[in-house]
C-alpha cells in the first residue's frame, strides 16, 4: 500500500494557506514537482516525502493525526479504527502466520488503539510506517482481558517462561481460553512489562505486587486477530509516513513515559510487599 501523497500534501498546503509555488520554495523543489504530486502524476521520491512531512510536523501540523480523527468520523457502529506500526512496511495481505509465536498471545495480528500508541512501538525504525484498518466486530467472539493474574500467567506461558507448569490443569484451561475467540484485547506487555512478570513466574513477586506493577506501566490496549474470521472483516485503509523528526519527537516521548513508569513500578513493589500469592502457591 502507498502512501496517500497527493492528498496529504494538498491538505498540508491548504492548512498552511500556501501556493504551489511558495510550498515548492520553502522545501527547494520546482513548483512543477508540487502540482505533478497533487495530480498523483508522479511517485513522490524519498527526499519529497522527507521534506514535506518533516516541514508539515516542524509547522506543528499533525496530519497523521488529522486522518485518524476523520477515520473515526466515519466509523460504523460495529467497526473499530486500528493502528500498526510496522518497522517497514506490510506486504501483501494480513498474514497470521507471519507473527512469532512467543508474542504476548502466540501467533496473530496485533494492532493498537490510537496512531500515537501505533507509533511509540516503531519510532526507533528508519523505515517505520503506521497503517490505519477498519475492522469489523460484528459476528465475532472476542475475549477481553484486563490487568490480573489470568492475563499475566497467560502472557507469561505464551511468552515461554511457563513451561516448567505447561502441562498444569489451571495453565492448560487457561491457554484454552485465550483461542476460544476471533479476536483479543488485553492491554500491551512490552519487554519492560514482561520482565516484571518473570520477577513474578520466578517466585520474586506475588501476584499482588505484579499486577500493581503492571498497572503502573500502562501501555494501552492492544488488539490480536487470532482467526481468519476476523482477517477477513478487517481492511487496511491508509498508511502513514513517518518523517524523521516525527519519530524523534515520539521516541523522547516514550523515553520520558517509561522513566516515569520505572519509579511508579518501584513504589508499587514496596506498597504491595507481602500482599497477594507466589506462583508456587497458585499453582500446587
Amino acid at each position: 500500500m502507498d502512501y496517500n501523497f497527493s492528498s496529504d500534501l494538498m491538505a498540508i498546503r491548504e492548512i498552511l494557506g500556501l501556493s504551489q509555488s511558495e510550498l515548492a520554495e520553502i522545501i527547494d523543489v520546482e513548483q512543477v514537482t508540487i502540482s505533478r504530486s497533487e495530480l498523483g502524476k508522479t511517485t513522490p521520491s524519498a527526499k519529497l516525502l522527507e521534506s514535506v512531512y518533516a516541514y508539515a510536523f516542524q509547522k506543528k501540523i499533525r496530519i497523521n493525526k488529522l486522518k485518524e480523527m476523520l477515520w473515526r468520523d466515519e466509523l460504523a457502529t460495529h467497526q473499530k479504527l486500528l493502528f500498526h506500526g510496522a518497522k517497514s512496511e506490510i506486504h501483501g495481505a494480513i498474514d497470521l502466520t507471519r507473527g512469532r509465536k512467543n508474542n504476548d498471545f502466540g501467533q496473530g495480528f496485533y494492532a493498537g488503539e490510537s496512531y500515537e500508541q501505533a507509533l511509540s512501538f516503531v519510532s526507533g525504525f528508519v523505515q517505520s510506517s503506521v497503517y490505519f484498518l477498519n475492522f469489523d466486530v460484528s459476528n465475532l467472539k472476542c475475549r477481553k482481558y484486563a490487568v490480573d493474574q489470568e492475563w499475566m500467567m497467560t502472557i507469561a506461558y505464551y511468552r515461554g517462561s511457563l513451561d516448567a507448569y505447561r502441562d498444569h490443569p489451571t495453565i492448560q484451561k487457561l491457554i484454552e481460553k485465550s483461542r476460544a475467540c476471533d479476536y483479543i484485547i488485553a492491554p500491551i506487555a512490552d519487554n519492560r512489562m514482561f520482565q516484571i512478570i518473570n520477577a513474578f513466574i520466578n517466585g520474586e513477586l506475588t501476584d499482588e505486587q505484579c499486577k500493581h506493577c503492571l498497572a503502573a506501566t500502562n501501555l494501552g490496549m492492544q488488539y490480536i486477530l487470532t482467526s481468519e474470521q476476523a482477517v477477513a472483516k478487517t481492511r487496511l485503509i491508509e498508511r502513514c509516513y513517518i518523517s524523521a523528526n516525527e519519530r524523534a519527537y515520539f521516541k523522547k516521548l516514550r523515553s520520558d513515559e517509561t522513566k516515569l513508569g520505572d519509579d511508579k513500578v518501584k513504589l508499587a513493589r514496596k506498597q504491595y510487599r507481602g500482599q497477594g500469592l507466589y506462583i508456587d502457591e497458585i499453582l500446587v
